[in-house]
């Protein structure tokens, strides 16, 4: 029996059992930073909208991600008053380190781009405070909502279907937006018909071992280490936890790279002739590798369905944009959604796809140019790429004008 408007909303701690039939004016798709980003901004404006999330909520607010978060975005949750323990808590960084022919090379961007510095905040930990913050507000967050399904998108009243995995009934969602925020291998996407999107796709032909671990940071800066035998990043995450990359054939398999290898390479891609440097160490949590690619969907929108996030873009993690790009995107769309519905303007819905596209191709570029930079060449490309990327290294840290335009895009553009 469908539960009568005036009753009271479910309270955050106890959401209670959804309607089985429920109008609202958005629905969003997927609860990761550019979906709950989203959901907070509609809801401080008085916009309706309800939140659908695969995953436990436990599940999203312990998933280790992204750590690096730039001005700008500090500053778009701060004017939306969703920054405080992020404020609080986060570690402010204004420099970088490269390393290269065992010698270290400090950059200070923060003093070539008028002060502006990131923010190390574990993207869990931001994630956490964007939910608490949404259900604090009265917002509708379903989670165990599994066999997504989006209908009449190219109409005027697009419908979600879904199931409750902890009851198994199925439910309807109608509303008149989509914000499709669930990732690469979500269902947005891929609800699109086939010739209605352009989808750009490059394999940059490098791995990543990705490991996360117990051991306090070794260094103040985050590192960036071109060695022959590839590249080897230290990035900031805790006090006690630190993130470390090791560049790695596409095809390689963790099971390749017991704890005592990973170490050994680490200590020798890391290692430097000009100080007593050292590398701290202890127990490994995570090892996986990643397929460094890009892929960028064009435009970001079909119908009523609006692509933000993962959904619409994969960036390298070389330059931290990946979680940078999906806030943009959710302050961008939902600005435009605020402004249809409450305004009556279709202006920013109209020219979201291109704007956000211009931020998009602008990191990509940098993220490249970037990649090209620190990694070792593929296996086969000869000599001459790894001159070129110790040309680019040292172009940066001889030419002022150069590590000017090196910081307002690793800063982000405002």
């Amino acid at each position: 029996m469908q539960t009568p408007d005036h009753s009271p909303e479910p309270t955050p701690a106890d959401p209670g059992i959804p309607e089985r039939v429920k109008t609202t004016k958005v629905a969003v798709i997927g609860a990761g930073p550019a979906g709950l980003t989203v959901a907070n901004l509609l809801r401080k404006a008085g916009v309706e909208c309800i939140v659908l999330e695969r995953h436990t909520r436990e599940y999203i607010q312990t998933r280790p991600r992204a750590g690096m978060i730039e001005h700008r975005v500090v500053e778009m949750l701060r004017k939306y008053g969703l920054a405080d323990r992020l404020l609080r808590m986060g570690d402010t960084h204004g420099a970088c380190e490269f390393r290269f022919g065992g010698r270290r090379h400090l950059i200070n961007y923060a003093e070539l781009y008028g002060g502006r510095q990131h923010y190390i905040y574990p993207q869990q930990e931001l994630v956490t405070d964007l939910v608490d913050a949404f259900l604090a507000a009265g917002g509708d967050l379903r989670f165990h909502a599994s066999e997504v399904e989006l209908h009449d998108l190219d109409g005027s009243r697009p419908t979600v279907t879904y199931t409750d995995e902890t009851t198994g009934e199925r439910h309807r969602i109608e509303c008149e937006f989509v914000a499709g925020c669930d990732g690469f291998h979500g269902v947005s996407r891929q609800s699109i018909p086939a010739g209605e999107i352009t989808e750009h796709s490059y394999q940059h032909g490098i791995g990543w071992l990705a490991v996360l671990a117990e051991a306090p940071p070794s260094t103040r800066y985050l590192i960036y280490a071109s060695h022959p035998d590839g590249f080897a990043g230290h990035m900031l995450r805790t006090p006690t936890v630190s993130r470390f990359y090791l560049q790695c054939p596409v095809e390689d398999s963790v099971g390749n790279w017991p704890d005592e290898r990973v170490w050994a390479e680490l200590r020798k891609r890391f290692a430097v002739t000009d100080s007593d440097w050292q590398l701290s160490e202890g127990p490994i949590i995570e090892k996986r590798v990643l397929d460094m690619r890009s892929h960028v969907t064009e435009p970001m929108r079909y119908g009523r369905l609006y692509l933000a996030g993962d959904a619409a873009h994969i960036i390298t993690p070389v330059g931290a944009k990946g979680m940078n790009l999906a806030m943009h995107d959710a302050e961008r769309l939902a600005e435009a959604l605020v402004a249809h519905l409450g305004e009556g303007r279709s202006d920013l819905l109209d020219t979201y796809s291109q704007t956000c596209l211009r931020r998009v191709w602008r990191c990509q570029e940098f993220s490249r140019w970037m990649t090209e930079m620190v990694h070792a060449p593929a296996e086969g490309s000869g000599s001459f790429r790894a001159r070129l990327a110790q040309a680019r290294l040292e172009h940066l840290l001889t030419s002022p004008s150069y590590a000017t335009s090196f910081a307002e895009n690793y800063l982000g553009l405002d």
